[in-house]
């Protein structure tokens, strides 16, 4: 039988080739959404802080509307003062206007306070933007060299899927019948280069008789424990083992 191992052998390397670009190419879109996630989750930090900023921003205006509330009661409350009759009436205007003067002080100590964490929260944003500014710009840079891999990849993949179906006619149809189904049965891996009397892929010993007919090379010899065709090598080519 015309068996051409050198074609055998480079169509499992193609074959190799192939599946480990398609794998690369495979994690290629988790990859950039995952780049996305964090240029996302950057530009996050930036909108909670302003949402803060919004909430800071509506307390002190609810503040100032309380105060102009009170100051609109004591307006009222010293109108009252000059119809009054009696001292108990006047004392008591004096007293509600300054109850209500140290809701006023109470509630501007409170303005003073919101003003000094809008401040903060201020700054808290500018640092989160120019991180964010910064991270998206790295990480955009990282997408265009995912992008660029990816088509370095896929042209990779085309040469290569060209090249199989080159060889593919060269090889006889029994053969590559025989190549195909233990490709699907063996996750791929169909050659197993035998050296120093021991199957490559799963380590089991050849009889010597066996050993013979593979350095003859005229007929194809399947590993009698993984089903794999074997082959004699004087140098293990790198395979992967499953």
């Amino acid at each position: 039988m015309d068996i051409d191992f050198d074609k055998l052998i480079r169509l499992q390397h193609l074959d190799e080739k192939i599946r480990k670009t398609s794998l690369l190419l495979d994690k290629i879109p988790t990859e950039l959404e995952d780049i996305d996630k964090s240029i996302e989750a950057q530009f996050q930090i930036v909108e909670e802080a302003k949402e803060k900023l919004a909430l800071n921003q509506k307390k002190r205006r609810n503040l100032e509307a309380d105060v102009q509330d009170i100051k609109a009661q004591i307006g009222k409350f010293k109108h009252q003062q000059s119809g009054v009759k009696t001292n108990k009436e006047y004392s008591a205007l004096l007293k509600e206007i300054e109850e209500a003067q140290k809701r006023i002080d109470a509630r501007e100590e409170e303005i003073i306070s919101e003003m000094l964490i809008a401040d903060e929260i201020g700054e808290e944003i500018k640092s989160a933007t120019g991180k964010a500014d910064k991270a998206k710009e790295k990480l955009t840079k990282k997408k265009a060299l995912l992008d660029e891999k990816k088509q370095e990849l896929l042209e990779e993949r085309k040469s290569l899927l060209r090249e199989r179906d080159e060889i593919i006619p060269q090889i006889p149809k029994g053969q590559f019948s025989l190549y195909q189904n233990i490709f699907k049965k063996m996750h791929g891996i169909v050659m197993s280069p035998v050296t120093d009397d021991f199957c490559s892929m799963c380590q089991i010993r050849i009889r010597p008789q066996v050993l013979n007919e593979l350095i003859a090379a005229n007929q194809i010899i399947l590993c009698e424990n993984c089903g794999r065709i074997l082959y004699w090598s004087k140098k293990s080519p790198s395979l992967t083992q499953s």
